[in-house]
């Protein structure tokens, strides 16, 4: 029996989409247990949480035992990279739709004669958007260190610093940039067709641009890492499942709106206790 031309080119879609699966779930899966190792730290990823914990305590005890950190090359280098897989982990899961209509566009382009491009490329891109703000951040992790306002817990050492973080990340949830944003986000489809360049080029850049849509619609989000501490699991894992939700349930515009609300009031409690 014959099998039809559909057929195949179903079974090749079916086999081009778990190939893309099985790769993304391997680098989130790599990138989860490199945090969860430590990142380098020479710690666990639970025994930073305790001591983020720690700093949290000593923060809103008033207390600053500070022992910063001696930021070589080879440390910031170790900063930057723990900042980067740690937004791989993080972001990479609510990107994945994403980067499985990328695949399927670029198949469909592919049968018509137009060159075929590695899915790994767009999401190169993406990524080397989430590279460019870990390298700010880490760039702000310095400064707060040097200026005694980030423990050598990695978390906030400075209630009027914790106050205007919550603040900012719940003004910014409210904002049309972060509308904007977020819809090009939640609209994967509409992105791509809107963005879409032929080539290895092309889909580099079109990575790089959904990347700085989600580094738009979530800068303001990972900020508060530095409040809650930047290895601290329960920060991690909740700010991961919040943009996950947000980007993908159909309620998730909502959540952002009613998390804007929260933030900023919790941000303007935490500044009235300082003074």
């Amino acid at each position: 029996m014959t099998v039809s031309v559909d057929a195949k080119v179903e079974a090749v879609a079916r086999r081009d989409r778990r190939v893309v699966i099985a790769a993304l779930s391997i680098v989130i899966a790599l990138s989860w247990g490199y945090m969860l190792v430590g990142a380098g730290m020479g710690m666990s990823a639970v025994e930073m949480t305790r001591m983020s914990q720690q700093g949290i305590s000593e923060r809103m005890a008033g207390m600053t035992m500070m022992t910063p950190a001696s930021w070589t090359p080879g440390y910031a280098v170790l900063m930057f990279v723990m900042w980067w897989i740690m937004m791989v982990a993080m972001m990479l899961p609510s990107a994945t739709p994403t980067v499985l209509l990328f695949a399927a566009i670029n198949r469909k382009q592919r049968d018509i004669g137009n060159p075929y491009v590695a899915t790994s490329v767009f999401a190169l891109g993406y990524l080397a958007a989430w590279g460019g703000f870990s390298l700010v951040a880490v760039m702000l992790q310095w400064a707060f260190e040097r200026t005694h306002l980030l423990s050598s817990t990695l978390a906030g050492a400075n209630v009027i610093l914790a106050g205007l973080l919550l603040l900012a990340a719940g003004v910014y949830q409210l904002t049309p940039l972060k509308r904007a944003c977020l819809r090009r986000c939640r609209s994967p489809l509409a992105f791509l067709v809107t963005h879409w360049r032929r080539g290895p080029r092309g889909a580099l850049r079109v990575g790089l641009a959904h990347g700085a849509y989600c580094v738009g619609c979530c800068w303001s989000l990972m900020g508060l890492l530095f409040f809650g501490g930047i290895m601290n699991l329960y920060w991690i894992v909740g700010l991961a499942l919040f943009v996950f939700v947000e980007k993908i349930f159909p309620a998730g515009h909502w959540l952002g709106q009613i998390t804007g609300v929260v933030l900023s009031v919790w941000g303007v409690v935490t500044l009235a206790f300082a003074f």
